[in-house]
């Protein structure tokens, strides 16, 4: 351990107070003085009559007594109100790919390779788990069905009350849940055996409620509770991010953040997005001039038959003239500004969960630039020390359809739901295709500074436990079915974000102005 961490620790130790394990991990990501922070912390929780655990929160009270996201508007000259303090821009393009599930694609098949891929979930989710401390009581469900059983045959166990005690901790993927008469009953499945439990408080009911199929979660279960057979849920704990300060660059540069073009459609905002580019190939804006990145995040073009009469909808029938439009469209990016482009669900190649890139064959020109990057869905990617999470988002149809309280107007909220479950598509056998791979690339390993999708075709930004989640819209305006659906877009808008403070940044082209 660092000695200014030790002193720090042995500082808030020796005046009574203990550090949260969580808010210990934050503590080492500091770049300051860490023992002044610590002590400002026992200042004021001295003054304020706190109670002696020093949490998550009073570090970012200290940081960052604010602790929201504004998202600013742009102005047409480019100039920006905002409070944080720029700093000069020197450095180079930075950037690093941590993860692409093009190179990892290696399909099973049938049973047995689906077998693979949730055993994988199983154990990645695991390790993500293994890191809280209450993790080291995990046991098999098989042996404590096994324990309970015996228990009560032999009714050793202490008895207060009228009840048992007799609490374990179990983790396991969510098989199933249903309402019951007294609770909601969760079942759940480790390999060694399932185990149903059921939640009975009001807050524990809304937890579970909240988790996802096939999400792995972990359960703190007491047996022979006084008046309900089986398992009763004590605590209940998805693998979620934990509170973090998030990488920044250490000078001012820009990521612009978009997705869903879908050229080829009727519905494609070809003047919007003209407007977009021109002002990328500016020279006399000062924003533009510190743009070094575009993320893309799927469904480039509208593509054919993915969806019943989409032909009605279709200026250009044929996919290759689509593919020829948008490529001719990306080229007109200035050279300097690095591009990373991932699949989507209207893309041509695999559909299933992680896609592939884009086929060389047919998108041939954006392989040749040498400042585009063709990643698969999902990818991450490292761009001036910000890790920024690539997901094109089609699972989050399933998300918002069996989670209680979401809608497709509030996008990020449904993202936020997979980062609480550390995994991009968790729900198996509904709207989003899954192939049963070697791997399960789907599971949230590194947590990100900016996690980017699009999908829904709405803007919404949220920050979430030091994590920025962007919904970065669209560029296609409202279609027929999502009239039918009621679903309100918001096309032809690029969310900035600078990568020296996280803020983002919405550049509206519907203005004719710009």
């Amino acid at each position: 351990m660092p000695r200014e961490i030790f002193n720090a620790l042995s500082y808030a130790t020796s005046n009574g107070y203990q550090v949260h394990p969580d808010a210990f991990a934050m503590i080492k990501g500091l770049d300051t003085d860490i023992l002044k922070i610590i002590q400002d912390i026992i200042k004021r929780k001295i003054k304020q009559k706190e109670n002696s655990l020093i949490v998550v929160e009073d570090i970012k009270i200290h940081i960052n007594p604010e602790n929201k996201v504004d998202v600013d508007v742009i102005n047409v000259n480019g100039t920006v109100t905002t409070t944080s303090t720029p700093t000069s821009f020197s450095e180079k393009n930075l950037h690093k790919v941590i993860l692409d599930s093009t190179a990892n694609v290696n399909t099973g098949e049938g049973i047995e390779g689906y077998t693979t891929l949730f055993r994988s979930r199983f154990e990645k989710s695991l390790r993500i788990l293994a890191l809280r401390p209450e993790s080291k009581r995990i046991t098999k469900i098989a042996s404590i069905k096994q324990k309970a059983n015996t228990s009560k045959k032999g009714k050793s166990h202490h008895i207060e009350g009228n009840s048992i005690t007799n609490s374990s901790i179990v983790a396991g993927l969510v098989m199933s849940k249903h309402s019951k008469k007294n609770g909601l009953e969760m079942i759940i499945d480790d390999y060694s055996g399932t185990l149903s439990a059921l939640a009975t408080t009001e807050e524990l009911k809304k937890q579970a409620s909240m988790i996802t199929f096939d999400q792995m979660v972990m359960l703190e279960v007491e047996s022979n509770m006084k008046g309900i057979q089986g398992f009763v849920i004590k605590n209940l704990v998805s693998p979620d991010i934990p509170d973090h300060l998030s990488n920044k660059s250490k000078s001012e540069s820009y990521a612009v953040l978009i997705s869903d073009l879908h050229v080829g459609s009727k519905y494609f905002m070809e003047a919007e997005f003209f407007r977009f580019l021109n002002w990328l190939s500016s020279t006399d804006d000062e924003i533009v001039s510190k743009i070094r990145y575009v993320c893309i995040g799927g469904d480039l073009i509208d593509g054919t038959g993915i969806f019943p009469n989409q032909d009605k909808e279709l200026l250009e029938m044929n996919t290759t003239k689509q593919m020829m439009h948008v490529m001719d469209l990306l080229a007109k990016i200035p050279a300097h500004i690095k591009v990373f482009i991932i699949p989507g669900n209207h893309d041509l190649g695999r559909r299933a969960l992680p896609q592939p890139s884009l086929p060389k064959k047919g998108f041939d020109k954006l392989y040749s630039f040498e400042n585009f990057t063709m990643l698969g869905n999902p990818s991450l990617v490292e761009l001036n020390s910000v890790k920024i999470l690539m997901y094109h988002g089609q699972s989050l149809d399933d998300i918002i359809a069996t989670t209680p309280g979401l809608s497709y107007s509030k996008p990020a909220d449904a993202m936020k739901v997979l980062l609480k479950a550390r995994h991009l598509s968790p729900i198996y056998g509904q709207r989003t295709p899954i192939a049963p791979e070697q791997e399960d690339m789907m599971v949230i390993t590194e947590v990100p500074d900016v996690f980017h999708s699009g999908h829904v075709h709405i803007i919404d930004v949220q920050n979430y436990r030091g994590t920025l989640i962007v919904n970065s819209g669209a560029w296609q305006a409202q279609t027929k079915f999502q009239q039918t659906m009621g679903i309100v877009p918001t096309p032809g808008i690029a969310i900035l974000i600078n990568l020296a403070t996280l803020q983002p940044f919405q550049m509206d082209f519907n203005q004719l102005s710009i």
